[in-house]
Parts: structure tokens; sequence; C-alpha cells
């Protein structure tokens, strides 16, 4: 928890040595610092740009308000908010993030993003009852759609309007290499929210 900008400084430097490149396509800052003055943060940006060190920004774990509160006083266009979002953590669809990067134009990454299905999420708080009735509605739509599972919550991500990119990171390099086939299931909203309200356990109001 420390976005000094020595501290930034220091990670930039680096990371260019350890990656043996001279730019940073992005750079995000991990999570927010209760201690981080953002007008600090916004020099440390401007003198990384400037360098050629830095090309992009952004941020991960950001609330919308703290996300807001470092773009107000910094010129450098923030580009990315890496959260978790999967069927576990539905938050960022109700706390304003996805409204928030629809309407900035920011690109919502989504970190566990098959938590709750492919694997236990962090943290996990399903009840037994919850996660029978969510993995009876997953493996209804996967019949349907003739995917494998886990790709029902790869789609359900991307119907997003927000355009919500996610982190497919795995230790099986199959899983890695059928994660793109989730961009061809023409997900329908109902679908959506026929999983949301199965995660929930009520209507939609």
């Amino acid at each position: 928890y420390n976005l000094s900008g020595a501290h930034i400084l220091a990670s930039v430097e680096g990371s260019l040595q350890r990656l043996h490149v001279e730019q940073l396509d992005l750079l995000l800052l991990h999570r927010p610092d209760f201690l981080a003055d953002f007008h600090e943060i916004s020099e440390v940006f401007e003198s990384l740009h400037a360098s050629g060190k830095v090309a992009e920004f952004g941020v991960s774990n950001f609330s919308p308000a703290t996300l807001a509160a470092l773009q107000a006083v910094t010129d450098r266009r923030l580009q990315v908010n890496q959260v978790e979002i999967n069927i576990h953590r539905v938050d960022a669809f109700y706390d304003g993030t996805l409204d928030q990067c629809q309407a900035e134009t920011i690109s919502p990454q989504a970190w566990c993003p098959i938590a709750g299905i492919a694997y236990e999420a962090w943290g996990n708080t399903f009840t037994p009852e919850q996660a029978t009735r969510i993995s009876e509605e997953v493996q209804r739509q996967a019949e349907y759609y003739g995917v494998e599972d886990w790709l029902i919550g790869l789609a359900w991500l991307l119907r997003h309007p927000a355009g919500i990119a996610p982190i497919v990171g795995s230790t099986t390099p199959a899983r890695i290499a059928a994660a793109p086939r989730a961009m061809e299931i023409d997900y329908t909203r109902e679908d959506w929210y026929r999983l949301l309200e199965a995660r929930n356990g009520v209507p939609v109001p």
C-alpha cells in the first residue's frame, strides 16, 4: 500500500529492467493507498510519460470515487480499472464501477473472471443452496450453447456493454486456448439475467 511518487518511480524502473524494455505500454496502480497524494501521483505520471517510460496509465481495485478523484487532478487519462468481477463478486454492477467505465470509456478488466464456476471464489460466501442453484443454471446454459460451463462465466462478463476484458490466467494451456470461444457465444439478455437471478436467489426487481 504505497503509492508515493518515489515508490511508483522505483517500481517502474524495476519493471523496465526485468522486462528488458524501454517503455511500459500501461502502468496500473495496483490498489488504493489511503495515504496517497493524488497531486504527487499526477506529477509522477507526467514525468514518466514525458520521459517515454510509460505510455498509458490505469488503476486496479479503485472505487469509482477514488478513480474520479485521481482523474480530476491529472491530465493523463486513466485507461483501465482492474477489479474482481465474476458470478461471486458482483459489486461492480451495483457500486457504479461499470457505469463509470462505460460513461468515461475506461476499460474494466476483470480478475478471477470464472471464480464461482470453474473454481471456488476468493473468500467464498456461497451457501450450498446458492452454489447448487448457480451450478444448475450454468449447466443448463452450457448445454444450450454447446460449450464448457466456465465459458458461460466469460460470456456473462463479455455481454456487458462496458466492454469487460476478462483476465484469463490459468495453469491449463488448453483453457487459455479455448477462452476466445466465449466471444462466439450469442449470449442473450434473458440468460444474463437468469444467471444473475440464480446467483442472488431472487428475481430482478
